[in-house]
């Protein structure tokens, strides 16, 4: 069975909490923290890259062939995660503290 974890990112402090809490651990906090504009939710996948770190939604992971990519949950399921290729992946940050990534040379 795949663990449901959660992490909140927090746009007033600019940090993370939370981060791998199960389900029941969420659900003892407020329901502001879904619903609040200055926090986001983020699943992990059930999936970690190839140096065992959680993978969670807005990770930016880069693949095997130095491809960049933000996961995202879209259409029922996380991605662009694929079980056979996660194992070639690294996370090297996330859309939160490190958007530098994902700016493309000119």
């Amino acid at each position: 069975m795949r663990d449901i974890k959660f992490r909140v990112w927090d746009n007033d402090e600019n940090n993370f909490w939370g981060e791998g809490r199960n389900l029941s651990m969420i659900s003892l906090v407020s329901d502001s923290v879904v619903n609040d504009d200055s926090t986001v939710l983020e699943q992990y996948t059930g999936l970690k890259d190839k140096n065992g770190v959680e993978i969670y939604e807005n990770d930016i992971v880069k693949t095997s062939g130095a491809n960049i990519y933000v996961v995202e949950f879209f259409d029922g399921k996380f991605n662009p995660v694929s079980d056979l290729e996660v194992s070639n992946w690294e996370v090297i940050g996330n859309i939160h503290e490190n958007v530098d990534l994902l700016v493309e040379d000119i």
